[in-house]
């Protein structure tokens, strides 16, 4: 069993503190963009476009990530006191809203750049996307947030700014699951023909991602109080259509360049 006492903020400086979750936030926006540079350098799209594509993600994932935590996991509260929905600094962010947030910003995107249809967009936001989340996730770690279910094994930790209870370290597998998406995905644009096929990368992202989602929250704490007792969790709900989306592109006749 090990103890997990680490505080999420890193340093202060008058009003000013700097956290954890913050400071992943920023690499996963600074590697991603630095791996759509190289994308769109090696398929010989104009220079400008990276700095485009990064705009519209940053816009896209907060503002779909907080009304996805909003609408999701407590509509009741937020629709009822719609200021609080401005208040990001209060935290609560949902991965699956920054997922919506993402596909509409990077269609509208796609629609204003020649050449770049939306699935070829997403064939390559869906590796940064995977890195991000493993950086998003251990984000999680050191706000000691996302709990997983309490465990008898080994593996079990205690998070001593929530409870002392044992825990599975759930955003250290999903974390580590990301890694390993990203590392697939990264394999299979720079070794294989799969880059010159609309979708297919983009569904393996669906599938891989959401799929390790769905089971990994049969290890989680539940996060939305108006649907416990439900056999499935908000987070399964909310991934079974993706995870049929990124079979359905691995399936659907090839779209090459």
């Amino acid at each position: 069993m090990t103890e997990w006492s680490v505080s999420p903020e890193i340093f202060s400086v008058g009003p000013l503190t700097i956290r954890w979750y913050s400071l992943m936030f920023v690499f996963s926006f600074l590697f991603g963009f630095l791996l759509i540079k190289t994308f769109f350098k090696r398929e010989g799209k104009p220079d400008e476009d990276p700095d485009r594509v990064l705009l519209y993600m940053m816009v896209s994932t907060i503002v779909g990530a907080r009304l996805g935590h909003c609408l999701f996991y407590d509509p009741g509260f937020y629709l009822g006191n719609p200021v609080e929905i401005l208040k990001v600094w209060k935290g609560g962010l949902a991965s699956h809203g920054a997922a919506i947030g993402i596909l509409t910003g990077m269609y509208l995107y796609s629609k204003k750049s020649k050449g770049q249809p939306f699935l070829w967009v997403m064939d390559r936001i869906g590796i940064v996307v995977a890195l991000s989340g493993f950086f998003i996730r251990l984000g999680n770690l050191f706000n000691s947030e996302i709990l997983g279910l309490p465990t008898d094994g080994t593996w079990g930790v205690v998070f001593t700014l929530v409870d002392q209870v044992p825990r599975h370290p759930v955003m250290v597998y999903e974390s580590a699951a990301y890694l390993v998406i990203f590392l697939i995905l990264i394999r299979l644009y720079f070794k294989t023909s799969l880059p010159a096929v609309h979708g297919k990368l983009f569904g393996w992202f669906l599938l891989l991602v959401f799929g390790v989602r769905i089971l990994l929250e049969f290890f989680k704490e539940e996060q939305a109080a108006f649907h416990i007792g439900l056999p499935v969790t908000m987070g399964q709900i909310l991934s079974i259509p993706l995870v049929l989306a990124g079979i359905y592109l691995l399936m659907k006749k090839e779209i090459r360049k």
